[in-house]
Formats: C-alpha cells, structure tokens, sequence
C-alpha cells in the first residue's frame, strides 16, 4: 500500500523518517511518497486533506482533527524547544506591540505561542521560516524564529528579546507542544497503529545509529553545519517524539483548550490513535 507523507526538510524530521522512507527497517509492505514542505504548506495542506500522513503544527490542529489523528510517535515537544522572538537591537518590552513582527506561518505553533505573549500586537507579516533571520537583518522590524535559526541568529548579531517557549512553561507548567505526525482518521485502526509503530521503530533506528548522519538528513540540510545539524536533532528529537505518554497528550490538550476555534469538537480521548 502506497501513502502520501509530508514532512519538513529540517534535520529532525528528516532523522525521524529517513530509516522508514528509505527502508532501512522493515516498513510491512508500505511504499511512501514522499513531500518535503515547509512546516505552514503542510498546515494548509492538513487543511485541504491534501496528504495521509503529515508534520503539521499543533497550533493548526483545532482546524484540522475532524479529518486526522495524532499519531503517538514522531513529534516535537519539550522544554527549552520554543520559538524566540529576535531583533537586530535590544528593545523594551513594551515597543514590541507596535512592531511590525515577522512571523513563520498562521498555522504555527509559534504564532499561536506569539499571540498569547502578546495578543496587543498587530503588525504581522507571514514568511517562511527561513527568510526570517533576513527580514530582521534589514531592520523591516521583529521576527519570530524557529528550527535550525535558533543556533544561527547570533552569529549574525542578532539578539532574543524573548523566548517564547519559557513563556508557555511558566504559564501552564507543561512542555511545549510545537508540531506532531497525523492520519486521516478514515484509515482502519490497525493501519493507524501500525503506522504509529513503524514510526517509532524508524526513531529507534536513527538514535541506534547516531550521531552519524545518514545521506538524507545532510543533503535536504540547506547548508546547515553538521554541528548545527546534530544540535537541531538533540533539541527537537527526544522521548516524546518516540512515545507522547500521558504528559505530552496533557501538553496537546492544553494547547488545543487555549486555541479554541469554531470548529465543531470532538470527543477529547479521540484525539490521538489508540
């Protein structure tokens, strides 16, 4: 059976599913085509239902849980993993609601974690994640920075004003749920958890063999070091990525109780994939 999955080209991801989509491990038959999309096409692809198996944000999942599932394996939580709010100088607090702030995505989880920090602020623009370090660079004002950009904004001068995750631990007492794996919620259940295993499987091949990076991590890297690519690895990937558990259901739930939309709810247990 062949599946459509969608993840980023960041080294975390491309760590989690190169043993799976290069079959390096077992994969039961499954074949995968594969699309490697920046974190906010993926949101808005969940919300087309454009793919079977994708990343996507967990700020976007109130929008999109009627159609999917999150799968127990694959995520990005934790603490000290959150996005940071960046300048190319040092301003008070307070000037940072008439900025204009440079954001990676509606969708995002670091928008949502912005907004709660500072619901006063207005000025938004929504750029890639990898055009953000420029657009501070050239004084056009803030930006929220995610990925491999928290290891690179200070060699090129710039300085935090705020760490947007310490915000949210402070706040909730609960790691920061950033982005997760889904499934279309019409697949059978032993598909889903089938999947789910064969996930974590592909997880536990990649920290069996790390710290070498296979090919497929370094050559969708865009020119990342292999220092800042072993350190984007070490923050983003960890035990809640091979198994959610009981906290980091707690975190999405709380994540998705703050983000509340419009869309019609669901029972909360159905959330996940059993």
């Amino acid at each position: 059976m062949k599946l459509s999955l969608g993840f980023s080209p960041c080294p975390n991801d491309t760590f989690i599913f190169d043993a799976l989509v290069n079959h390096k491990i077992d994969t039961r038959g499954y074949e995968f085509e594969v699309h490697l999309e920046d974190v906010q096409t993926l949101n808005q692809w969940a919300k087309e239902e454009k793919l079977d198996v994708s990343k996507i944000s967990y700020g976007v999942l109130p929008s999109v849980r009627n159609e999917y599932a999150v799968l127990n394996s694959g995520s990005a939580l934790g603490q000290g993993v959150g996005p940071l709010l960046i300048s190319n100088n040092k301003i008070a607090d307070d000037e940072v609601n008439e900025s204009v702030i440079a954001i990676p995505g509606k969708d995002t989880t670091a928008h949502l974690l912005f907004s709660l920090a500072y619901p006063e602020a207005k000025k938004k623009v929504f750029l890639r994640y990898d055009e953000i370090e420029n657009f501070v660079l050239e004084n056009k004002g803030l930006g929220v920075i995610i990925h491999e950009n928290r290891f690179t904004y200070e060699a090129k001068g710039l300085t935090k004003l705020v760490d947007l995750g310490d915000y949210w631990e402070k706040e909730t007492k609960a790691p920061i749920p950033l982005g997760g794996i889904v499934i279309r919620r019409s697949f059978s259940a032993d598909l889903q958890s089938g999947l789910d295993a064969l996930i974590k499987k592909s997880i536990a091949f990649a920290f069996a063999n790390y710290p070498n990076l296979g090919n497929f991590i370094t050559s969708n890297a865009q020119e990342m070091s292999e220092d800042v690519m072993r350190k984007h690895i070490d923050l983003y990937v960890n035990d809640f990525s091979l198994d959610l558990g009981t906290i980091g259901k707690k975190a999405i739930e709380k994540l998705l109780s703050v983000n509340a939309t419009s869309v019609p709810e669901i029972p909360a247990q159905s959330t996940f994939v059993n």
